[in-house]
């Protein structure tokens, strides 16, 4: 649900930076700001854990993967393929939540008899 609730907020923010720069810039934007959200929403429903300044550092690297994904999905269905850009981060990011996923109960939930703080 969280990750629904992520990805609707980065398409909302996507399609609203959208007439005011160019698709790229929307994306890397809207992925930075549902970021900071996704976050918060993961610790607390998702992973049952508390917030910390390590965990949210850490955090954008649950995305590094995600983003790289989805920003080189947008480039081919774009520029590519010529498909449009409204709905290309919606179909490059289904590749991305699986691993994005792993990579982010790797960070939230440390592994017994770590402090992970």
């Amino acid at each position: 649900m969280i990750g629904v609730i992520n990805t609707g907020t980065y398409y909302g923010l996507y399609l609203l930076f959208l007439p005011h720069m160019p698709y790229l810039a929307a994306h890397v934007v809207a992925t930075a700001l549902s970021m900071t959200g996704s976050f918060f929403l993961n610790t607390h429903f998702t992973y049952r854990t508390r917030p910390t300044w390590r965990k949210f550092l850490l955090f954008p690297l649950t995305n590094a993967t995600s983003f790289v994904v989805t920003t080189a999905g947008v480039y081919v269905i774009v520029d590519i393929l010529h498909a449009g850009n409204r709905l290309a981060p919606l179909i490059a990011s289904l590749a991305a939540v699986p691993v994005t996923f792993v990579v982010a109960r790797m960070i939230m939930v440390p592994k017994r008899g770590t402090a992970g703080e």
